[in-house]
This record gives structure tokens, sequence and C-alpha cells, in this order.
């Protein structure tokens, strides 16, 4: 999992623990580790959401200031299906 260099520092310090992503398909498994130097992300769950779901709140959780601002960043390729996906940093 890739991540925006201004959220990296916060994903590293645990503040950050879940993502939202638009794929066709999840790109990550649960389990699966993911680096993210000097560590790495452990994907703890995966869940398929409405993009209705995605509020204010979930994408402040995820390190925006905003929906919009979450969106711009989500977004991958021709993708349709949003994802939470919920994980850990390890060092």
């Amino acid at each position: 999992m890739q991540f925006t260099k201004t959220l990296r520092p916060r994903v590293r310090s645990g503040e950050i623990t879940c993502s939202v992503r638009i794929w066709k398909q999840p790109r990550v498994k649960v389990g699966g580790l993911y680096p993210l130097s000097p560590g790495e992300i452990e994907v703890t769950s995966i869940q398929v959401m409405n993009r209705e779901d995605i509020t204010p709140a979930l994408a402040r959780r995820s390190g925006f200031e905003s929906v919009e601002d979450l969106m711009r960043i989500a977004q991958h390729g021709s993708g349709e299906n949003a994802f939470l996906v919920e994980f850990v940093y390890h060092d």
C-alpha cells in the first residue's frame, strides 16, 4: 500500500490506521505485509463499502480534512468499488 508523503509520518506514528481505496478489486489481503520504510504495514481487515458511507469523520480518521480531499487520493485507475482497509504499522 502506498501513502502520500504527507500521510506517512502519521501512519508510522499509529495516528492513521485505516485507508479508503477505490479499486476494481482488492489489491491487498488481510494479513499481508506491505513496505513503508523503515517498517511495514500489516492489513488487519478489508471491508467493501458504499461511497455514501465515506463520511467526514472517516475522511479525518484516514488523515484527510474532507471527503473531497480523500476522494482525490483514493481513486486508483478506473476502479469503482470502495474499500475500507484497516492496518497496523510495524517498525
